[in-house]
């Protein structure tokens, strides 16, 4: 959870330098929106390596290794001095944080029984709404006094002790593979309906989070004329409201399945139904300009994330969660190269985000629709593997 936490400061912190970048480097909105949008490059195009990964090795040591990356370029950006150079430091730190997700759905499928892992997944989406607001506030402050290239020096040496304490206490529990239950082809996973219906279902909770992650901090600076600190302030406070709303919106699920509910009726509410309701109040936000709807659209995503991990967890199992998650993560990440992008253009071409606000609203409604008509039943998938191990073992 406190690694997911500063997975999403170390990636939404560009965002909040974005006004100060722009006249620094003398870049376009189209080319700003191309450099918030570097970091998801890398990281969607790894994340099928990362699944393999730590279906392969010790994901304790996979996931040290990719915060180790992430959070050394996360200091190397305060240190560039040419677009290009800031470019490739943002695609380092996409390739550390791929293997995030792919290792957290591996550890919560090993350690957790169904009946705990919305809670689980609650825990580190909590940081993962928890970060971006924290990043506004902290990185506003900073920047504000000393400059945007201190915050991003101090910041990455700084969460490079979050190393010591994960060495020592990360889980023990492993699932060993062996020859006769291999985990299943990438090519036997994606022949599954189900992946393909929960990838499009992340897409679309994706580019809600990550429209407001990558423009909220210039959209409210530059178009509504707030300050640096009313912008953090704003910001800090929707997402601390989104972050109390997974925690809870967590603990729910798991109560409900306690109490006898399927977990097919379960997983798919929070997931559909937030992040319907996240790009609807985003829209109207866009179209109001209410700061009130804009702060329940973010608590909404916070609604759904908590179980959107745990539907994958469930259908892929323990043996295939990280190359799973791998793909999942690997499509449903695209939304990180497109919403930055497309708002870019759009700002571009209209100079202001109207349409940008629209654009979210129905590829949310897209997600949540996919959720609940693509996505098949949730139970785990009974892999050839398995199946023929199985078979031999009663012989």
């Amino acid at each position: 959870g406190i690694s997911a936490f500063i997975n999403y400061v170390d990636r939404g912190n560009l965002s909040i330098a974005a006004p100060m970048l722009r006249g620094e480097f003398g870049i376009s909105a189209s080319q700003l929106g191309l450099l918030l949008s570097a970091l998801f490059w890398t990281y969607a195009c790894l994340q099928p390596v990362a699944g393999w990964l730590v279906d392969r090795f010790n994901v304790n040591w996979v996931l040290a290794a990719g915060f180790l990356l992430w959070s050394g370029a996360t200091a190397m950006t305060g240190l560039t001095h040419t677009f290009a150079a800031l470019f490739v430091v943002r695609l380092l730190v996409g390739a550390g944080e791929s293997v995030a997700f792919p290792s957290y759905s591996k550890i919560v499928a090993t350690n957790f029984g169904e009946e705990h892992r919305g809670a689980a997944n609650a825990a580190i989406s909590a940081g993962l709404v928890l970060g971006p607001g924290f990043g506004m506030i902290l990185g506003a402050a900073v920047m504000a006094r000393f400059g945007w290239r201190p915050f991003f020096v101090g910041l990455g040496l700084v969460c490079l002790l979050w190393l010591v304490p994960w060495l020592r206490w990360a889980p023990k529990k492993r699932i060993v593979h062996s020859r006769i239950v291999p985990p299943p082809k990438v090519s036997e996973i994606l022949r599954v309906r189900s992946l393909w219906g929960a990838s499009l279902g992340l897409f679309s909770a994706n580019y809600v989070n990550y429209f407001i992650i990558t423009w909220l901090p210039y959209y409210l600076v530059r178009e509504r004329g707030f300050s640096l600190t009313r912008m953090s302030r704003i910001g800090g406070f929707a997402y601390l409201c989104g972050a109390l709303v997974t925690l809870l919106s967590g603990w729910l699920s798991d109560r409900w399945l306690s109490s006898g509910a399927s977990p097919t009726l379960v997983r798919k509410t929070f997931p559909g139904v937030g992040v319907a309701l996240a790009g609807i109040f985003v829209g109207i936000a866009g179209a109001t300009g209410s700061i009130a709807a804009l702060v329940v659209g973010v608590c909404f995503i916070g609604f759904c994330s908590s179980n959107m991990w745990a539907i994958a967890q469930r259908l892929a199992g323990p043996r295939a969660a990280g190359r799973w998650v791998g793909i999942q993560n690997l499509l449903g990440n695209l939304a990180g190269v497109a919403a930055p992008a497309i708002t870019g253009f759009v700002l571009e071409r209209t100079g202001h985000f109207g349409w940008a606000f629209a654009t979210v609203a129905v590829v949310a409604l897209v997600g949540s629709a996919s959720i609940f008509l693509v996505v098949g039943p949730i139970e785990q998938v009974e892999w050839s593997s398995e199946r023929a191990a199985a078979v031999a073992a009663h012989g």
